[in-house]
């Protein structure tokens, strides 16, 4: 653990892994959003940066640098990764069309898994399938996965639905975006939820490994918490498809660093 100075310029590492964006495409925007923030927390100009990456190993690469501070994850990447980082949340996402929260769902092929001892020999896809402590402990946390069936990391839901309707022994877990389009699909009368979660956070804004000061770590969650009520913060949020941040409210059975 190494506490950057007052002064020192602090990076925030967006990862989201698995879901569609390339760094290039979103930097103009969490350069925007760094600003933004640190301006309103009256941080000096320029003491904040943001950088994005895509995938899990690329992500924890650059967690793992001393001036990577913040950490802004999907709840699945907290979960998984919380105590190797020591991630203490700072504040909790409100996100567009989603919410401070959302429930996942387990899809799988009708008829086919009215209850976890059919799932023996199976194989979860998800976009979340990097972080098999998620999928089993809090996504399906009282389903009681047969001990067999494997968890993989499957970007590209719908050929992962396909799969399942063509008789393959797999299921999809899916989260609420994924889950609101499964009714236009063609062959959507072919699946059927299994199981849904409790609510879950939808993505974390934490402070890695205590390197953030704590004036400073108080001074960005008050700015974090009040941004959106300026047209730039709001601005900022917007393009990142943000709405709020709010104090952190996580299961007590969270992951704890």
């Amino acid at each position: 653990m190494s506490t950057l100075l007052a002064g020192a310029v602090v990076t925030m590492v967006f990862c989201a892994p698995g879901y569609p964006g390339g760094t290039g495409d979103a930097q103009p925007f969490l350069d925007a959003f760094a600003a933004a923030a640190a301006a309103a927390a009256q941080w000096p100009a320029g003491s904040l940066t943001a950088i994005y990456d895509a995938t899990e190993a690329g992500g924890l690469e650059k967690l793992a640098k001393p001036d990577a501070a913040l950490a802004f994850v999907p709840y699945p990447f907290y979960v998984e990764h919380a105590a190797a980082l020591h991630l203490a949340p700072l504040v909790q996402a409100d996100v567009t069309d989603v919410g401070v929260q959302q429930r996942w769902t387990l899809v799988a092929k009708k008829g086919k898994v009215s209850a976890p001892a059919a799932m023996l020999g199976y194989t979860i896809l998800s976009i979340a399938g990097y972080a098999p402590d998620f999928v089993r402990s809090f996504a399906l946390a009282g389903w009681g996965l047969p001990a067999d069936v494997k968890i993989t990391q499957a970007p590209q839901v719908l050929s992962a639905l396909r799969r399942a309707v063509g008789g393959e022994p797999v299921a999809v877990l899916l989260d609420a975006t994924q889950t609101s389009a499964l009714a236009s699909l063609p062959f959507a009368g072919d699946l059927q939820s299994v199981t849904q979660s409790a609510p879950l956070p939808t993505a974390i804004l934490a402070v890695v490994d205590a390197r953030l000061p704590q004036a400073r770590a108080d001074s960005l969650r008050a700015a974090l918490l009040s941004l959106g009520k300026s047209a730039p913060g709001a601005d900022a949020l917007a393009n990142l498809r943000l709405q709020r941040f709010v104090t952190p409210q996580l299961p007590i059975h969270a992951a704890q660093p």
